[in-house]
């Protein structure tokens, strides 16, 4: 039988290193998969009435990347021929991050949705057929909110980036995705966002948002 013999005389530690590292790794995992929970939980417990009129609101409006298309809009038509290029940039990070999300990523993971039973019927939204992880909504934003933020005016970098933090908070605030959901949508997001400013630098000065500038 010393053929079929898994251990070692001169590495006795082997085996059982072998064994722990997948153990404590397990382990890890299980712990951030509770802990995941317990914060949604927490989330969902949550009652902020003042919330209620325009989480819910702002969620649904992301579906389809709607928000982005119409920032995109506003970008190609009021921020000349930079606008454009900008706004252009941000829709392709978001084709890639839909891409990479919904084919690849979701499709690995498989996590259910959460059970959003305990989340207030007011706010709470219809669990969606596809997988959990990562949140598709919230990778989308930020990867627009990646992909314009750099070169665009102060106020609408800042009040682009604040949206897609929003968003990302809608869809555990509705019920519809854990935070690690999120957080994993966000990175992919802004990763995508960053990969279309290398593709597709800036080729002229920061863009302005002014009426009636010539492109």
């Amino acid at each position: 039988m010393r053929d079929v013999d898994v251990r070692r005389e001169d590495s006795p530690g082997q085996m059982t290193a072998d064994v722990a590292v997948p153990a404590a790794v397990n382990e890890s995992l299980r712990a951030l998969r509770e802990m995941d929970v317990a914060v949604y939980r927490g989330i969902a417990e949550v009652d902020v009435p003042l919330a209620d009129h325009f989480i819910r609101p702002l969620s649904e409006a992301a579906n389809y990347s709607r928000i982005w298309m119409l920032l995109a809009g506003v970008l190609a038509l009021a921020g000349g021929k930079e606008g454009k290029r900008v706004a252009l940039r941000g829709l392709v990070a978001i084709g890639l991050t839909s891409a990479v999300t919904n084919l690849a990523f979701k499709n690995i993971a498989r996590r259910p949705r959460p059970d959003h039973s305990g989340v207030a019927e007011k706010r709470r939204l219809a669990l969606p057929s596809s997988h959990s992880f990562p949140s598709g909504h919230t990778a989308s934003a930020f990867a627009f909110a990646s992909a314009v933020s750099a070169d665009a005016p102060w106020l609408l970098r800042d009040t682009t980036v604040l949206l897609a933090a929003l968003v990302g908070f809608s869809r555990v605030y509705t019920g519809v995705h854990y935070p690690g959901d999120v957080l994993a949508g966000a990175g992919v997001g802004w990763i995508a966002g960053r990969l279309t400013r290398v593709v597709m630098p800036r080729s002229g000065p920061l863009f302005r948002l002014r009426p009636g500038r010539r492109p």
